[in-house]
């Protein structure tokens, strides 16, 4: 019997949240917490570094009967779709204990429980292979995202938490009527792999389309139904930013890439133009709202549906560069996005403000804080020799081949973020030295720059040597072309 690798990946968190149940001191649970995540991020390595990149198939499977009346299995496995998000998962795990370790003074240790439990789910998303476990890990993120928002988050952390969950739930309930469709005319069966070989009418597919699409576009968030992420960010702890930005935003994408494209070839192809004209449209508008901000956290909060708009621009370009792309930006975005959270956290916690008019004259107070606030910057600005340069570039070559004014109005997006983000630099790190008179401002120490330093290496790493990371997706992303299209071309 094969080592059960995925679920030790999985569930090892939870199982840190259970011992910490019987902790008192709040110094221990911090540090049990962060030895759980670490030791989980050590087992994704594990798996990373025992994955085969020439092949599309599922590894490191494990399949056994749940509910076998029903054809429910408990399934997990990776293949290149996921294997980079369950890598990003664990390694965020740690930074968010980290980025929590003075932030969070009270409860500390339902917070913790909170956060160990929501990485379970979030990890079992990536990994399921059971339709039915995929829709209990999925919904089941929403009670602890919740409880973080609505216990730990701002002065309106009521109203975000609630708009968070419905939003939410509204769409996991056409999720659901969808997968229950999918059952019934997929031979009574919640295997993903067998779900994935059936080939449904085309009728069907659209219905199950637009009930996915609802559903996804939720948790991306593509326009208009995004209103819920500004105030989610705004109002939640650091720890909780970063996961939103990171990893649930990705879920969405994760959703496209996992269901309506292999599942519903034909339906994908036919409301591509769709799909592109909603992602373009997400771009710019997400690129305008951010230039408007005047609140640091509001703003990179705009930017990421700015940024997610070229992920499905990339998904939906239905070619081989723009899928690479899309992935590889799904996973940069995490990267750096979670960085300017994280860095934004930091310096709340020094001035408790978020106006950008607050700060000015950081470089002087603060170097090493705004050295690598600009690497993250310019990584959030696609900058050549960063990670998101690569990603963006294949994104607009694939987008640019599906749809010549499509990729004109992606660059203008880009533009846009190099607008926001460099006004927004320049004001807090460069301008007039306003924040050093009215606060008292340190550098980074020495737990921050742990928590800094992994992240501005995948920064660097992707930006400069990026094959390791395309060639895990590579195989997979062939595959799926095969099928949409093999599929998708009879529409």
């Amino acid at each position: 019997m094969e080592f059960p690798l995925l679920s030790f990946i999985v569930f090892m968190p939870a199982i840190g949240g259970a011992i910490l149940m019987f902790l008192r001191n709040d110094d221990a649970v911090r540090w049990t917490a962060f030895g759980v995540t670490v030791l989980d991020f050590a087992l994704a390595i594990a798996m990373l570094a025992g994955f085969d990149i020439t092949t599309h198939e599922m590894q490191f499977t494990e399949t056994r009967p749940w509910v076998p009346a029903l054809g429910i299995t408990y399934a997990l496995g990776v293949d290149g779709i996921s294997a980079l998000f369950v890598f990003l998962t664990a390694l965020l795990g740690w930074i968010c204990v980290l980025a929590s370790w003075v932030a969070i003074d009270r409860k500390v240790k339902e917070f913790m429980i909170s956060l160990l439990v929501m990485q379970t789910l979030m990890l079992g998303v990536f990994c399921a292979l059971d339709l039915f476990l995929f829709y209990v890990f999925w919904e089941a993120m929403l009670i602890p995202m919740y409880v973080i928002i609505g216990v730990w988050g701002g002065n309106g952390r009521v109203y975000a938490a609630f708009k968070f969950f419905l939003y939410t739930l509204a769409g996991s309930v056409l999720f659901l009527v969808g997968i229950i469709v999918l059952y019934f005319h997929g031979g009574a069966t919640f295997d993903i792999l067998a779900l994935t070989a059936q080939d449904l009418p085309f009728e069907v597919q659209s219905w199950l389309f637009f009930a996915f699409l609802i559903a996804f576009a939720v948790k991306v968030p593509m326009v208009p139904v995004h209103t819920w992420l500004p105030d989610a960010h705004v109002q939640a702890p650091t720890a909780g930013s970063i996961i939103l930005a990171a990893v649930l935003l990705k879920m969405g994408a994760y959703g496209f890439l996992r269901f309506s494209l292999p599942m519903l070839p034909e339906a994908s192809v036919h409301y591509s133009p769709l799909m592109l004209a909603l992602s373009a449209l997400a771009i710019v508008y997400g690129g305008l709202l951010a230039l408007a901000q005047d609140d640091l956290k509001k703003l990179v909060a705009y930017s990421s549906i700015s940024h997610m708009g070229f992920v499905t621009l990339g998904i939906f370009a239905l070619n081989l560069r723009g899928l690479e792309g899309g992935i590889l930006q799904m996973f940069n975005h995490g990267v750096t996005t979670g960085a300017l959270f994280l860095f934004v956290g930091l310096i709340y916690e020094r001035t408790h403000t978020r106006s950008i008019a607050d700060y000015g004259g950081l470089m002087k107070v603060a170097p090493v804080y705004t050295t690598f606030l600009a690497l993250f910057i310019l990584s959030s600005m696609a900058l050549p020799g960063t990670n998101s340069f690569v990603s963006e570039l294949l994104v607009l070559s694939g987008g640019f081949a599906a749809n010549l004014a499509i990729g004109a109005v992606a660059v203008l997006g880009a533009l846009l973020g190099a607008a926001y983000l460099l006004g927004m630099y320049g004001k807090v790190a460069l301008g007039p030295a306003s924040v050093a008179g009215r606060f008292e401002i340190r550098d980074v120490n020495t737990r921050e720059l742990a928590a800094i330093l992994p992240l501005a290496v995948l920064v660097l790493w992707v930006g400069l040597y990026p094959k390791p990371f395309l060639d895990i997706i590579d195989a997979s992303m062939k595959h799926l072309l095969v099928q949409v299209h093999g599929k998708g071309s009879r529409q």
